[in-house]
Order: structure tokens, then sequence, then C-alpha cells
């Protein structure tokens, strides 16, 4: 899952970040209402964090244009003003959820967990490739039926790569995705964790699923034609 944070508080963007990437979550920073509009629309994410309050651009506004936009990605506001009649004008600009400020950090994470599951529920909760299955809801992956037990961080590659099964994705790609935008290309962690997974998701099986693509990255499913 990749959050993207419109925050102009640079210590509470911080905050909400971090507390995600602890939970096994990406999470983007953006401190202005310009750049976290521009992000939105160039960047894929599973939820965006969006403060109303922000120096250049409201908050409402973001969110309006994003609808009109047709960015989709589930939207939960936060804000210091609680009152009925902001809390509608935020929802009527098309966010999906609106969290007042201060707020304790693990509803704001339920509130997360909540808009994913709605989100993943028009879809599916359980992803299928091959013999592999990643229940979304529940957050447990097998094998021919048998449980594979994953970190968060392990869970939302695995989640990814099934997500673009049969293609093949570069670091960068798989970087940007599941760690954030500002992934150094260059570091080994994500082989370091390909290899984790590939013992996990490969060893015991007959047919492999995670490939390396030399030079280029990696490529779950089939294996190339």
């Amino acid at each position: 899952m990749r959050a993207l944070v419109i925050e102009d508080n640079p210590k509470m963007a911080r905050a909400i970040a971090s507390g995600l990437k602890e939970r096994g979550y990406a999470a983007d920073i953006s401190l202005t209402g310009n750049e976290g509009q521009s992000a939105a629309l160039t960047e894929v994410y599973d939820v965006i964090i969006l403060d109303l309050m922000l120096p250049d651009v409201d908050g409402l506004d973001i969110c309006k244009s994003l609808r009109s936009s047709k960015v989709k990605t589930p939207i939960l506001i936060l804000s210091a003003i609680s009152g009925t009649t902001d809390k509608v004008a935020g929802l009527d600009a098309g966010a999906d959820d609106y969290l007042a400020k201060p707020f304790e950090f693990e509803e704001l994470v339920s509130r997360v967990r909540a808009l994913l599951r709605r989100g993943q529920a028009s879809e599916s909760a359980v992803l299928r490739v091959a013999d592999v299955e990643l229940d979304l809801v529940k957050r447990v992956a097998t094998r021919m039926g048998k449980t594979i037990t994953l970190t968060n961080k392990e869970f939302a590659l695995l989640e990814f790569l099934m997500r673009k099964a049969d293609h093949v994705l570069t670091r960068t790609q798989i970087g940007e995705h599941v760690w954030d935008m500002n992934f150094e290309s260059y570091s080994n962690v994500i082989d370091v964790y390909m290899s984790t997974l590939r013992r996990k998701i490969d060893k015991g099986f007959d047919k492999p699923l995670i490939h390396t693509m030399i030079g280029v990255g990696y490529l779950f499913g089939s294996g190339p034609s």
C-alpha cells in the first residue's frame, strides 16, 4: 500500500508517514497543495491523506479537482475544523472520510484500513496468481493451501507483484510503490527482500513464480515466454 500525505506541517507530515511505514506501508510527503495535487495526478496511490488548511491551495479545491480529473483514490481529510457543516463540505467535495485534529494515530490507521477495504471490495479481497493466494483483509498468504508467514513489508511487496503479475517491474517501480518516491534505486534492499520472498514463495514448490530479469528487474508469474 502506498499513501500520499499532503500536509504543510513538516513535523506532523513526518509523524504520519513514519507511523505508516512502521506498519509496512509506503508513504510520500507533499508539503504544499500544488505539489500534492501534482503527485496525486502523476503517481499511483492507494490512499491520500489530505490536510484542508494548506498555504497555497485549499484542500477542498484539491479534492474537487482530483475527482474532476477522474482520480478515484480514496481521500481522507484531516482538519482542525470539526463542525458538521465543514465535514459535509469535505465529503461533498469528494472525500471518503473526514478526521478532526487532534487525533489518535491508531484511529487514523484504522480509517485508512477501512478505506482500503472499501476500495478492495469493489475489486477482490483475495488476489490469486497461479497457486498463490493473498487475502488482503485477513492479510494471509498461502500457496497450495500452505500458509506463508510474511512481514508487513514482504506482504506489501507480494501484493504489488501480484497486482502486476506477468509484468516486468523495474527496481525503481518496486521501490517507489513499496517504499516511497525517494527510494534510492542503487540500493540493494529490493534484491535482499526479493531473495527472502523467493525463498518463502518458491522453496519446496516445483514451479518458480519469482523471476529475475537480468539488467531490468523482476517478474511475478509464469515467467518470460
